[in-house]
């Protein structure tokens, strides 16, 4: 290896934790365990916003500061690194889109999630396919009151999301599921989030690595010094990448360390 890698950026949902078996495989906790005792961090860089984050127990102990919806707030610790919110006229435009073409959206507040439209499918995606406790949502996004909105997540398709996007004035949208699209502020990606971190760190990004597997992973693989795809990625994200690393069930994360010397 010519450059020192100092900080790992992961991904959460395909690319650390598997989704047939909703664990992190063990190759993968043995491999972070190791990295972290060569002095290299961990950080995590997700779509999902804090309050459903509940999937790295394994883990936990290593974790060194988030990037969490999708750059709209990173913090280390206690200290919120950067936060960016959606306009107001925007959430107000994508709330709109869902009331006219009747699908759910998910509204990220500073603090707490709201649904509007719940339906089955949103059970079945989030509680089903991804773990989450859906009694945490508020059913009325009035209650989240004056809170700041950091995402919506439209469950739109692709043809609804590429006409609704060109309407808001500030917003980026990035999918990593099928069913649905996390819209963030411009201002807001995962790119954008590393920087951000890697700034309030000290770290030069040629010290960093990014791995992840859905299209709202493409910013930072790309911008990261070294960019790493899932073997499970989409092509989209794999033609960015600087390494494209076996299967998330297939020891991908481990291999990539073992290929750039960093275990």
């Amino acid at each position: 290896m010519d450059k020192k890698i100092k900080a790992l950026f992961f991904d959460i949902d395909g690319t650390l934790v598997s989704f047939k078996t909703h664990k992190i495989p063990q190759s993968t906790v043995d491999a972070l365990e190791q990295a972290k005792k060569n002095g290299v961090e961990v950080y995590i860089s997700t779509g999902r916003p804090q309050l459903i984050i509940n999937n790295l127990g394994q883990i936990e102990h290593l974790i060194d500061g988030y990037i969490t919806t999708n750059g709209a707030c990173c913090f280390v610790g206690d200290k919120v690194v950067s936060q960016h919110a959606i306009l107001p006229e925007d959430v107000k435009k994508i709330i709109e889109a869902a009331d006219r073409d009747d699908y759910p959206a998910i509204v990220v507040g500073e603090h707490h999630l709201a649904i509007h439209h719940y339906t089955d499918e949103v059970y079945e995606i989030f509680a089903k396919g991804l773990g989450v406790d859906c009694e945490i949502f508020l059913t009325d996004v009035n209650e989240l009151g004056d809170e700041q909105v950091l995402q919506v997540t439209p469950f739109c398709s692709v043809e609804q999301e590429t006409l609704l996007m060109p309407t808001l004035r500030n917003c980026t949208s990035g999918r990593w599921h099928p069913a649905f699209t996390d819209i963030t502020a411009a201002d807001a990606d995962k790119g954008k989030g590393m920087h951000a971190m890697a700034d309030y760190l000290g770290l030069n990004i040629e010290e960093t690595m990014a791995f992840g597997d859905g299209g709202n992973d493409i910013s930072i693989v790309r911008e990261a010094g070294t960019g790493v795809a899932m073997g499970n990625a989409g092509d989209n994200l794999k033609q960015v990448a600087d390494f494209i690393t076996t299967h998330v069930d297939e020891d991908g994360v481990k291999n990539a360390l073992l290929y750039f010397g960093v275990i």
